[in-house]
Order: C-alpha cells, then sequence, then structure tokens
C-alpha cells in the first residue's frame, strides 16, 4: 500500500517523506519501502550543462549502435556532428558514462589494489541451464537534465533479468541491493562481472561467497566476456530509454518497470527458439 501511494512522487518528496517520518523503521526499510535508493537520500544534483548533457546522449548513441568503438572514432563521429571536441574530453565523459569499447586493449578503469581479482571461468564452458551462470554490469541512462545508472542480473542461459536498480552514483549499494534481490529468486554455480570496485569489493564477492557461488571476472578490457549484458543494453535502450525520453528519476524508474517485465515474459528470443525469458528460465514450453 505504501508503495503505491508513493510511486509518483518525485525524488525530493520522497527525501522529504522519509525526513519527516516519525518512525522505528530504519532509514535502509523505508527507502525500500517507497523505492528510493539509499545514495538519492544524500545525494545534492549538480548542475550539468546543456553542452555536456548534449554530447553525453550522443556519446550514448553512438556507443550503443558501434560498441566496438573507442574515444577515436567516437571522438571523429562527434566532429562530424559538428562538436567541437578534444579527444581527452571524449574520454572523459566516456569513463564517467562508465563505458568501455569492446576489444582486447589497455584498461583505463581504475581499480582497487586492495581488492581480489578473480580468473575468468567461461571460455571453454557450455552453458545448458538455468542458474549455471548468472553476471551483472552497468550501463548509463540519460534523462532530460541528468542521467542515472542502471545495474541488472542475468541469467547467461535464459536471458532472463532477475534483477535490477537505478542510482545517481555508481557506488556498491545499488548493485548489492540488486543480488539481494537475485538471490531470493535462486543460487547460481557461477557468477561473472568484470574488474569494476563495485564487483571487486569485499561487500559484493562476500555476499557470493556466503552463498558458496564461483566468482569469474572478465579479462581486462575484455568486455567480450560479458557479451549478454550488452546485448542486453541495446535492447533496454533501442525499445525503452530512446523512445520514452525520460525527464526524471521517476519516469525512468516507472518505464524500465515496465519494460523488465515485458522483456522477460513477452519478449520472444530467437536464441532461444523464439520462447521468453520467462519460458526459457523456468522450463516453459512455448504455446
Amino acid at each position: 500500500m505504501v508503495k503505491k501511494k508513493v510511486q509518483f512522487l518525485s525524488v525530493e518528496e520522497k527525501r522529504k517523506m522519509i525526513e519527516d517520518e516519525h518512525t522505528s523503521l530504519s532509514i535502509r526499510r523505508q527507502c525500500e519501502l517507497i523505492g528510493l535508493h539509499r545514495a538519492t537520500l544524500y545525494y545534492e544534483p549538480m548542475e550539468i550543462s546543456e553542452e555536456k548533457l548534449l554530447l553525453m546522449r550522443r556519446i550514448d548513441e553512438i556507443f550503443t549502435e558501434c560498441p566496438f568503438y573507442g574515444s577515436r572514432k567516437i571522438l571523429e563521429a562527434l566532429k562530424r556532428d559538428g562538436h567541437g571536441i578534444c579527444r581527452e574530453r571524449v574520454q572523459n565523459l566516456m569513463r564517467e558514462m562508465g563505458l568501455q569499447a569492446i576489444y582486447p586493449k589497455k584498461n583505463l578503469s581504475k581499480s582497487n589494489s586492495a581488492h581480489k581479482i578473480y580468473p575468468y571461468l567461461l571460455s571453454d564452458i557450455k552453458i545448458v541451464r538455468p542458474n549455471q551462470v548468472w553476471s551483472t554490469d552497468i550501463t548509463y541512462i540519460r534523462m532530460q537534465r541528468g542521467f542515472l545508472y542502471l545495474t541488472v542480473i542475468i541469467d547467461w542461459f535464459s536471458r532472463y533479468v532477475l534483477a535490477w536498480r537505478l542510482s545517481n552514483s555508481m557506488d556498491v549499494y545499488f548493485c548489492l541491493e540488486a543480488l539481494e534481490e537475485a538471490l531470493t529468486l535462486g543460487c547460481p554455480e557461477i557468477f561473472n562481472t568484470d574488474q569494476g570496485t563495485q564487483f571487486t569489493s569485499n561487500d559484493f564477492t562476500g555476499m557470493l561467497k556466503s552463498k558458496g557461488i564461483t566468482i569469474s571476472m572478465d579479462g581486462r578490457g575484455r568486455a567480450f566476456d560479458n557479451i549478454f549484458s550488452e546485448r542486453l543494453w541495446r535492447s533496454v535502450k533501442y525499445e525503452e530509454v530512446y523512445i520514452k525520453n525520460y525527464q526524471v528519476y521517476i519516469d525512468a524508474k516507472n518505464g524500465l518497470g515496465n519494460y523488465f517485465p515485458f522483456y522477460n515474459n513477452r519478449r520472444y528470443h530467437q536464441s532461444l527458439e523464439y520462447r521468453t525469458p520467462y519460458e526459457a528460465h523456468y522450463n516453459i514450453s512455448k504455446n
């Protein structure tokens, strides 16, 4: 009932609701009930120039169409669009957006030397059943006046999206919340991630190890190791984000909240013999 009443409130209204609430519930539980990420509660939005937003929107479009483009080719595409920009700025924007071209190369992303890096385990493994391998990733979601980050957890065999979360920063907490939700639906044998600090953190790997899950991590600079997430991002952006052109956070939350049930339950996949991810994940024959 609480969720139903507040689902159309703005982020600012939700923040005020928590600040005004006199309850014994923890801040975390209050945020869960009204669908507000905890980091958002304390987030003070920064002013983003129209020019920067325009560049990020265009970079997102170019990269989604050509995920094998690095900063040099994206720079060339931007110049042909009439943007006066240098390669260093393109690299900085791509880094802020969490974008990395799909080809072997030196990894430019920041890593934490204190975090353990696990080997990639899936090179010679045939994926033949649900809950054999899950993976996760983060992508940039544009809005009219800013942007968000989206993380999902997906089953490699069925393409079923087990959980997702939105955040205004690439911290570990929204990734942990998605993982917690996914683990209520099952438990994979292997969990694959990239080497981002969110997924190499002790909090994230510790939750996996506590469930007896084997951890696999992409090789440095090898986004093809997690290609199922890249394919999902193309579907999400072409079929939902670019069409809807979200204005504010709640638009994105509601839009994606409608899209993922469609993707899981009504979107047919040729690779699944035209079954839906739900049918493949729960071994249901198509009608």
